[in-house]
């Protein structure tokens, strides 16, 4: 598909008339039945950003259809849940119509506005990851959450009371619950693609301090790391804290803490030259890493060995 700048949606009305829905039944939030969805137009734009946001589960993808947000894409032949916020350019290639079902549920802020799902959206993180990561669910996931779409359909569809938006919003952190749950469920469940991940990060981080660049190019970041390993930073980092009960920045730590060991053990080089050659700009904030981390400053670990 040929670069093209993304079409900005700036209200879920705006979409429900771009996709050709009738006027939504409230302005703020809308559940979308994909199986009335239709193709889109050859003339029609193929990347989108939405100032709102939207959560889908999908099935049916055709092999020839290629769903891309955040930096990468994926064909999908099977239901994939996708979390999606306001600003995040994603699109459909395809030369092919095609056909989905399933289910897309639409929140504008503004429906959240002053709700204790505003102060906390934020905490789920998945939102953040990219397009392989998506959710995998299973029958028995898809159907609980079908229940919530389902429930959050009616209540905005019957007559709005001053209970509506507390029984809507108390819906959605249960999707949003759930939908953590089922991702803690994956990490844990795909174990060999994610153990292949821990082997690749760790053989990054001891290539990494193994070579002599870390007193020019610093210590790898977290941002580094996510890019080697193909993995959205969020996505990585929580299936670490999953696998390991730690995170993408305590590993790197970890791996640095093993490294100073060794050298202040096994060489008469200074602290000062220790921390330039892990990459420190200042041997202080190496020093007080290591205190941090070993209850013990650099000098006195060494001192340790005589």
């Amino acid at each position: 598909m040929k670069n093209e700048q993304p079409y900005r949606i700036k209200s879920i009305s705006e979409y429900h008339k771009f996709r050709g829905f009738t006027k939504p039944e409230h302005p703020l939030i809308s559940v979308i039945n994909l199986d009335d969805m239709q193709g889109l137009a050859a003339d029609q734009p193929k990347s989108w950003v939405f100032d709102f946001y939207s959560i889908a589960m999908k099935r049916n993808f055709n092999a020839d259809v290629k769903y891309k947000y955040g930096q990468q894409s994926y064909d999908f032949d099977e239901g994939v849940m996708f979390f999606i916020s306001p600003g995040q350019v994603f699109s459909v290639a395809t030369d092919k119509d095609y056909k989905l079902s399933g289910w897309m549920l639409l929140i504008h802020p503004d429906f959240l506005w002053n709700t204790s799902l505003a102060k906390t959206l934020k905490q789920y993180e998945f939102f953040s990851y990219s397009v392989h990561e998506a959710l995998h669910l299973s029958e028995k996931e898809e159907n609980m959450l079908g229940v919530i779409i389902k429930n959050i359909s009616q209540e905005y569809h019957s007559n709005i009371d001053r209970f509506s938006e507390n029984v809507i919003i108390a819906q959605i952190e249960l999707l949003l619950t759930y939908a953590d749950r089922f991702y803690h469920r994956q990490f844990l469940t795909r174990k060999i693609a994610n153990h292949q991940i821990l082997d690749r990060l760790d053989d990054f981080l001891n290539t990494s301090f193994n070579s002599n660049d870390l007193s020019n190019k610093g210590l790898p970041t977290v941002q580094q790391i996510a890019v080697i390993l193909n993995l959205s930073p969020n996505y990585l980092s929580n299936l670490l804290k999953v696998l390991t009960g730690q995170s993408t920045q305590q590993h790197i730590h970890n791996k640095l803490i093993e490294k100073a060991k060794e050298k202040l053990s096994t060489t008469n080089l200074s602290v000062s030259e220790i921390a330039y050659q892990l990459g420190f700009e200042h041997p202080q904030s190496f020093s007080k890493l290591f205190k941090t981390k070993t209850n013990s400053s650099p000098l006195d670990f060494r001192q340790s060995f005589n």
